[in-house]
Protein backbone atom coordinates (compact mmCIF):
# COMPACT_ATOMS: atom_id res chain seq x y z
CA UNK A 1 0.00 0.00 0.00
CA UNK A 2 1.86 3.32 -0.97
CA UNK A 3 1.36 5.66 1.83
CA UNK A 4 2.45 9.36 2.90
CA UNK A 5 3.17 10.95 5.93
CA UNK A 6 1.90 14.18 6.96
CA UNK A 7 4.89 16.54 8.19
CA UNK A 8 6.50 19.25 6.39
CA UNK A 9 9.91 18.88 5.87
CA UNK A 10 12.84 20.48 7.61
CA UNK A 11 14.44 21.36 4.40
CA UNK A 12 11.45 22.72 2.36
CA UNK A 13 10.00 25.38 3.71
CA UNK A 14 10.25 27.34 1.07
CA UNK A 15 10.70 28.17 -0.34
CA UNK A 16 11.89 28.38 -0.42
CA UNK A 17 13.25 28.16 -1.72
CA UNK A 18 10.89 29.55 1.57
CA UNK A 19 9.21 28.15 -0.81
CA UNK A 20 8.66 28.39 2.18
CA UNK A 21 9.91 25.73 0.87
CA UNK A 22 12.03 27.60 0.17
CA UNK A 23 12.26 29.46 3.28
CA UNK A 24 14.11 26.81 4.84
CA UNK A 25 15.06 24.61 1.84
CA UNK A 26 17.26 28.15 0.91
CA UNK A 27 19.76 27.77 3.38
CA UNK A 28 22.02 24.97 2.10
CA UNK A 29 25.92 25.57 1.13
CA UNK A 30 27.62 25.50 -2.15
CA UNK A 31 26.47 27.92 -5.09
CA UNK A 32 26.75 27.14 -8.97
CA UNK A 33 26.34 28.81 -12.76
CA UNK A 34 25.72 32.27 -13.01
CA UNK A 35 23.84 32.33 -16.35
CA UNK A 36 21.40 34.65 -14.71
CA UNK A 37 23.51 37.41 -14.01
CA UNK A 38 23.34 36.78 -10.40
CA UNK A 39 26.49 39.12 -9.53
CA UNK A 40 25.51 42.22 -11.41
CA UNK A 41 27.70 44.91 -11.26
CA UNK A 42 27.50 47.33 -7.59
CA UNK A 43 27.22 50.57 -7.06
CA UNK A 44 24.98 53.18 -5.37
CA UNK A 45 21.58 53.63 -5.95
CA UNK A 46 19.32 56.69 -7.24
CA UNK A 47 19.19 59.11 -4.43
CA UNK A 48 17.17 61.38 -6.82
CA UNK A 49 14.17 58.74 -5.85
CA UNK A 50 14.00 59.82 -1.96
CA UNK A 51 12.32 60.02 -0.10
CA UNK A 52 9.89 57.61 -1.42
CA UNK A 53 7.29 55.16 -0.59
CA UNK A 54 7.30 51.51 -1.98
CA UNK A 55 4.49 49.05 -1.48
CA UNK A 56 5.28 45.29 -0.84
CA UNK A 57 2.69 42.98 -0.48
CA UNK A 58 0.19 45.39 -0.29
CA UNK A 59 1.86 47.32 2.64
CA UNK A 60 3.21 51.03 1.76
CA UNK A 61 7.14 51.29 2.80
CA UNK A 62 8.48 54.84 3.81
CA UNK A 63 12.05 55.52 2.72
CA UNK A 64 13.34 58.48 4.04
CA UNK A 65 16.49 58.74 1.64
CA UNK A 66 18.48 55.63 -0.14
CA UNK A 67 19.46 52.50 1.78
CA UNK A 68 23.27 52.89 2.52
CA UNK A 69 23.69 50.60 5.06
CA UNK A 70 21.75 47.43 4.16
CA UNK A 71 21.25 44.03 6.12
CA UNK A 72 19.67 40.94 4.62
CA UNK A 73 18.64 37.84 6.43
CA UNK A 74 17.58 36.04 3.50
CA UNK A 75 20.47 33.53 1.04
CA UNK A 76 17.73 33.75 -1.88
CA UNK A 77 17.23 38.21 -1.00
CA UNK A 78 21.22 38.21 -0.49
CA UNK A 79 21.44 36.70 -4.47
CA UNK A 80 18.31 39.25 -5.61
CA UNK A 81 19.57 42.53 -4.04
CA UNK A 82 23.40 41.96 -5.69
CA UNK A 83 21.78 41.06 -9.13
CA UNK A 84 20.03 44.16 -9.42
CA UNK A 85 23.92 46.18 -8.43
CA UNK A 86 22.92 47.37 -4.87
CA UNK A 87 26.06 44.95 -3.32
CA UNK A 88 28.02 47.90 -2.26
CA UNK A 89 25.43 49.42 -0.31
CA UNK A 90 25.14 45.82 1.90
CA UNK A 91 26.73 45.99 5.38
CA UNK A 92 25.75 42.28 6.25
CA UNK A 93 23.59 39.37 5.41
CA UNK A 94 22.81 36.05 7.46
CA UNK A 95 25.18 33.48 8.21
CA UNK A 96 23.58 31.16 5.01
CA UNK A 97 24.24 33.47 2.56
CA UNK A 98 26.83 32.18 0.56
CA UNK A 99 26.15 33.24 -2.43
CA UNK A 100 28.01 36.03 -4.16
CA UNK A 101 31.38 34.40 -2.64
CA UNK A 102 32.06 38.22 -1.85
CA UNK A 103 28.72 39.44 0.23
CA UNK A 104 29.63 40.09 3.79
CA UNK A 105 28.47 36.89 5.46
CA UNK A 106 27.91 37.38 9.44
CA UNK A 107 26.76 35.91 12.66
CA UNK A 108 22.87 36.76 12.24
CA UNK A 109 19.95 33.87 11.99
CA UNK A 110 17.27 34.28 9.84
CA UNK A 111 15.84 31.88 12.04
CA UNK A 112 15.96 33.75 15.45
CA UNK A 113 16.33 37.44 14.60
CA UNK A 114 17.95 39.38 17.46
CA UNK A 115 17.27 43.25 16.87
CA UNK A 116 20.42 44.20 19.67
CA UNK A 117 22.61 42.13 16.85
CA UNK A 118 21.19 43.74 13.43
CA UNK A 119 21.46 47.33 15.45
CA UNK A 120 25.53 46.63 15.47
CA UNK A 121 25.57 47.14 11.75
CA UNK A 122 23.53 50.48 12.11
CA UNK A 123 21.09 49.39 8.90
CA UNK A 124 18.91 51.84 7.47
CA UNK A 125 17.36 49.06 5.93
CA UNK A 126 16.40 45.37 6.70
CA UNK A 127 15.30 42.82 4.45
CA UNK A 128 13.43 39.65 5.73
CA UNK A 129 11.78 36.78 4.08
CA UNK A 130 9.76 36.22 7.50
CA UNK A 131 8.55 38.29 10.55
CA UNK A 132 10.18 35.58 12.88
CA UNK A 133 9.79 36.55 16.58
CA UNK A 134 8.01 39.84 15.56
CA UNK A 135 11.54 40.54 14.57
CA UNK A 136 9.79 43.55 12.26
CA UNK A 137 8.52 45.53 15.53
CA UNK A 138 11.53 45.08 17.52
CA UNK A 139 13.68 46.43 15.16
CA UNK A 140 10.60 49.74 14.55
CA UNK A 141 11.35 50.43 18.10
CA UNK A 142 14.61 50.95 17.43
CA UNK A 143 13.84 53.14 14.47
CA UNK A 144 15.11 50.69 11.74
CA UNK A 145 12.77 50.21 9.29
CA UNK A 146 12.73 45.98 8.00
CA UNK A 147 10.87 44.98 4.75
CA UNK A 148 9.73 41.35 4.92
CA UNK A 149 9.94 39.75 0.60
CA UNK A 150 8.08 36.33 1.53
CA UNK A 151 8.64 33.34 -0.47
CA UNK A 152 6.84 34.35 -4.08
CA UNK A 153 4.11 31.32 -4.77
CA UNK A 154 4.47 31.78 -8.78
CA UNK A 155 6.97 33.16 -11.09
CA UNK A 156 5.17 36.02 -11.04
CA UNK A 157 6.07 36.75 -7.71
CA UNK A 158 9.28 36.11 -7.99
CA UNK A 159 9.57 38.81 -11.22
CA UNK A 160 7.96 41.22 -9.08
CA UNK A 161 10.27 41.22 -6.38
CA UNK A 162 12.92 41.77 -8.34
CA UNK A 163 10.92 45.23 -9.15
CA UNK A 164 10.32 45.55 -5.58
CA UNK A 165 13.96 45.59 -4.63
CA UNK A 166 15.25 47.38 -6.82
CA UNK A 167 12.78 50.05 -6.37
CA UNK A 168 13.80 49.83 -1.85
CA UNK A 169 18.12 49.80 -3.02
CA UNK A 170 17.46 52.98 -5.42
CA UNK A 171 17.89 50.53 -8.41
CA UNK A 172 14.34 50.73 -10.20
CA UNK A 173 15.79 49.98 -13.52
CA UNK A 174 17.56 47.26 -12.60
CA UNK A 175 15.72 45.55 -11.04
CA UNK A 176 12.93 46.07 -14.46
CA UNK A 177 15.75 44.67 -15.88
CA UNK A 178 16.85 41.51 -13.69
CA UNK A 179 12.98 40.95 -14.21
CA UNK A 180 13.09 40.78 -17.75
CA UNK A 181 16.15 39.11 -17.99
CA UNK A 182 15.29 36.30 -15.83
CA UNK A 183 11.36 35.55 -17.58
CA UNK A 184 13.13 35.48 -20.53
CA UNK A 185 15.57 32.96 -19.74
CA UNK A 186 12.84 30.99 -18.28
CA UNK A 187 10.52 31.20 -20.87
CA UNK A 188 13.14 30.55 -23.51
CA UNK A 189 14.17 27.44 -21.57
CA UNK A 190 10.81 26.06 -21.47
CA UNK A 191 9.88 26.88 -25.39
CA UNK A 192 13.14 25.14 -26.58
CA UNK A 193 12.33 22.06 -24.16
CA UNK A 194 10.27 19.02 -26.79
CA UNK A 195 7.00 18.75 -25.92
CA UNK A 196 5.52 15.05 -25.94
CA UNK A 197 1.49 13.48 -26.39
CA UNK A 198 1.80 12.03 -23.31
CA UNK A 199 3.86 14.43 -20.54
CA UNK A 200 7.04 12.65 -18.82
CA UNK A 201 6.38 12.47 -15.11
CA UNK A 202 8.98 13.40 -12.63
CA UNK A 203 10.26 13.17 -8.98
CA UNK A 204 11.01 15.92 -7.16
CA UNK A 205 13.24 15.17 -4.41
CA UNK A 206 14.11 17.55 -1.09
CA UNK A 207 15.49 14.63 0.57
CA UNK A 208 16.24 11.35 1.00
CA UNK A 209 13.35 10.97 3.48
CA UNK A 210 11.35 11.25 0.10
CA UNK A 211 10.13 15.02 1.09
CA UNK A 212 8.40 16.21 -2.64
CA UNK A 213 6.80 19.25 -3.89
CA UNK A 214 3.30 19.58 -5.88
CA UNK A 215 2.58 21.52 -8.86
CA UNK A 216 1.24 24.10 -6.44
CA UNK A 217 4.06 25.04 -5.01
CA UNK A 218 6.67 27.78 -6.34
CA UNK A 219 9.74 24.80 -7.85
CA UNK A 220 6.23 22.99 -9.29
CA UNK A 221 5.03 26.16 -10.89
CA UNK A 222 8.77 26.41 -12.41
CA UNK A 223 8.34 22.62 -13.89
CA UNK A 224 4.87 22.38 -14.48
CA UNK A 225 6.19 24.97 -17.78
CA UNK A 226 8.04 21.92 -19.12
CA UNK A 227 4.77 19.61 -19.86
CA UNK A 228 5.76 17.61 -16.72
CA UNK A 229 3.76 15.70 -14.84
CA UNK A 230 4.37 15.55 -11.05
CA UNK A 231 4.00 12.37 -9.34
CA UNK A 232 3.28 13.96 -6.23
CA UNK A 233 -0.23 15.45 -6.87
CA UNK A 234 -1.88 12.15 -6.37
CA UNK A 235 -0.52 11.67 -3.22
CA UNK A 236 -2.56 10.61 -0.41
CA UNK A 237 -2.47 13.66 1.25
CA UNK A 238 -0.31 16.49 -0.37
CA UNK A 239 0.65 17.92 3.04
CA UNK A 240 0.28 21.95 1.71
CA UNK A 241 2.78 20.96 -1.08
CA UNK A 242 5.21 19.04 0.74
CA UNK A 243 4.40 15.37 0.85
CA UNK A 244 6.67 13.04 1.98
CA UNK A 245 6.53 10.14 -0.64
CA UNK A 246 6.93 6.25 0.72
CA UNK A 247 9.43 4.58 -1.50
CA UNK A 248 6.85 2.14 -2.04
CA UNK A 249 4.63 5.03 -3.75
CA UNK A 250 7.64 6.63 -5.99
CA UNK A 251 8.50 3.13 -7.14
CA UNK A 252 4.75 2.34 -7.88
CA UNK A 253 4.26 5.96 -9.80
CA UNK A 254 7.43 5.06 -12.12
CA UNK A 255 8.82 8.28 -13.01
CA UNK A 256 10.30 8.99 -16.21
CA UNK A 257 12.73 11.78 -14.27
CA UNK A 258 13.92 12.12 -11.05
CA UNK A 259 15.37 15.50 -9.83
CA UNK A 260 17.32 14.89 -6.84
CA UNK A 261 17.48 18.43 -4.52
CA UNK A 262 19.37 17.26 -2.24
CA UNK A 263 22.83 16.55 -3.29
CA UNK A 264 24.65 18.91 -0.93
CA UNK A 265 22.57 18.12 1.81
CA UNK A 266 22.58 14.40 1.65
CA UNK A 267 24.99 13.24 -0.59
CA UNK A 268 22.60 12.19 -2.81
CA UNK A 269 23.51 11.13 -6.38
CA UNK A 270 22.36 8.54 -9.30
CA UNK A 271 24.76 5.77 -7.44
CA UNK A 272 23.16 6.09 -4.12
CA UNK A 273 19.59 6.18 -6.17
CA UNK A 274 20.23 3.02 -7.89
CA UNK A 275 21.23 1.50 -4.64
CA UNK A 276 18.16 1.65 -3.10
CA UNK A 277 15.95 -1.62 -2.83
CA UNK A 278 13.34 -1.64 -5.51
CA UNK A 279 14.13 1.43 -7.13
CA UNK A 280 16.42 -0.44 -10.04
CA UNK A 281 13.06 -0.80 -11.40
CA UNK A 282 11.96 2.10 -12.29
CA UNK A 283 12.23 4.14 -15.58
CA UNK A 284 14.18 6.86 -14.22
CA UNK A 285 17.02 4.47 -13.50
CA UNK A 286 16.58 2.26 -16.05
CA UNK A 287 16.76 5.43 -18.81
CA UNK A 288 19.47 7.31 -17.03
CA UNK A 289 16.49 9.72 -16.09
CA UNK A 290 17.80 10.68 -12.72
CA UNK A 291 19.27 14.56 -12.46
CA UNK A 292 21.49 15.87 -10.20
CA UNK A 293 20.43 19.75 -9.23
CA UNK A 294 22.53 22.06 -7.09
CA UNK A 295 20.77 22.05 -3.86
CA UNK A 296 21.31 26.24 -3.29
CA UNK A 297 19.93 26.81 -6.64
CA UNK A 298 16.73 24.28 -6.47
CA UNK A 299 15.86 25.73 -3.35
CA UNK A 300 16.11 29.59 -3.31
CA UNK A 301 13.57 32.25 -5.58
CA UNK A 302 16.57 34.77 -6.58
CA UNK A 303 17.92 35.31 -10.46
CA UNK A 304 19.42 31.97 -10.18
CA UNK A 305 16.62 30.36 -11.00
CA UNK A 306 16.58 31.12 -14.68
CA UNK A 307 19.71 28.46 -14.05
CA UNK A 308 17.23 26.07 -12.52
CA UNK A 309 14.90 25.86 -15.55
CA UNK A 310 17.64 25.63 -17.77
CA UNK A 311 18.58 22.37 -16.27
CA UNK A 312 15.88 20.78 -15.95
CA UNK A 313 15.02 22.37 -20.01
CA UNK A 314 18.42 20.16 -20.68
CA UNK A 315 17.30 17.34 -18.54
CA UNK A 316 13.61 17.09 -20.27
CA UNK A 317 15.94 17.22 -24.02
CA UNK A 318 17.95 14.39 -23.39
CA UNK A 319 15.27 12.57 -21.72
CA UNK A 320 12.92 13.09 -24.65
CA UNK A 321 15.25 12.71 -27.43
Amino acid sequence: MTTTRNRRPGRAAIAALGAALLVVVALLAGCGSDSSGGTAGKGSGDSSKFPRDVTVEGKKIHLKALPESIVVLSPSLTESVYAVGAGDQVKAVDKLSNYPKDAPVSDLDAFAPKAESIATFAPDLVLLTDDQDNIVEALAKLKITAVVLSAPKSLDEAYDQFKQIGQLTGHDTEGAALASKVKKSVDDAAASAPTKSKPLTYFWELDSTGYSVTSKTFIGSILSKFNLENIADKAPDTAGGYPQLSAEYVIDADPDLIFLADTKCCGQDAATVKARPGWDVTRAVKDDGIVSINDDIASRWGPRIADLAKEIGDAVKKHAG
